[in-house]
């Protein structure tokens, strides 16, 4: 019924536990490095937003990201009439 004996494993109570490739072993734990990398550095970006000690918006009081320019070039088109 089963799989049959391939590769080895370790038995336990009837229950056969097959053993890892190491890649598999390799890509995992690797994988797992990456994931706490990111999550930390996500928390060394947003940890204050995420604790309630700052609002996103907090820092954009410039408003100059991208969209400030048409507002100033249309002021000073229609002052110039």
């Amino acid at each position: 019924m089963g799989g049959g004996g391939h590769g080895g494993g370790t038995t336990y109570k009837g229950y056969t536990i097959p053993h890892n490739k190491r890649w598999h072993t390799v890509a995992g734990k690797g994988l797992c490095a990456v994931m706490w990398f990111w999550v930390f550095y996500r928390a060394k970006q947003d940890g204050a937003v995420l604790l309630g000690m700052r609002h996103p918006w907090d820092d954009h009081d410039d408003h100059s990201h991208g969209h400030g320019h048409e507002h100033e070039g249309s002021s000073s088109t229609s002052s110039s009439h």
